[in-house]
């Protein structure tokens, strides 16, 4: 099996059955994507795969097979920060950190879908995404951020 991670090809040992959040975290060493609930309920593992989010715990690697899997070290870095990372960060989106990476993986994928979205688009986008400290509060607030281009 093969799999184009944040840009990089990789020729994989997992069967095809192997969930692809195993895959990243434990073969690849690709630790952003959290294993929360491991059910697909808490969005923790979120990933984008060919452009769309998809909860990489629920995935299995045969599904996924010569895809293109973007985490969020494939949308940006502290050195050159995607503007929904930006956004983040600014407005104080995160606390403990667990649930971020796939807030901003989701949020991204919304952002390219609908460039515009308004707050019921925002709420629908994450409503499968648990955040356990903020209240969502400063996650909508900066996707509205993200989304209207001031940071």
């Amino acid at each position: 099996m093969k799999l184009n991670v944040n840009g990089v090809e990789h020729a994989l040992e997992s069967g095809a059955l192997t969930p692809l959040l195993h895959v990243l975290r434990e073969e690849l060493g690709v630790t952003s994507p959290k294993a929360g609930c491991q059910s697909g309920g808490c969005g923790a593992c979120t990933v984008l795969v060919d452009g769309e989010p998809r909860r990489s715990c629920l995935t299995p690697l045969g599904a996924v097979d010569g895809a293109e899997v973007t985490t969020i070290e494939g949308i940006g870095d502290a050195h050159d920060l995607h503007p929904v990372q930006e956004a983040f960060h600014t407005l104080h989106a995160a606390q403990c950190g667990f649930c971020t990476p796939g807030m901003i993986v989701a949020t991204v994928a919304l952002l390219k879908r609908l460039p515009q979205p308004g707050r019921r688009e925002i709420e629908r986008a994450l409503s499968g995404h648990i955040c356990r400290c903020t209240g969502y509060v400063k996650i909508v607030e900066a996707v509205e951020a993200a989304a209207g281009g001031s940071r």
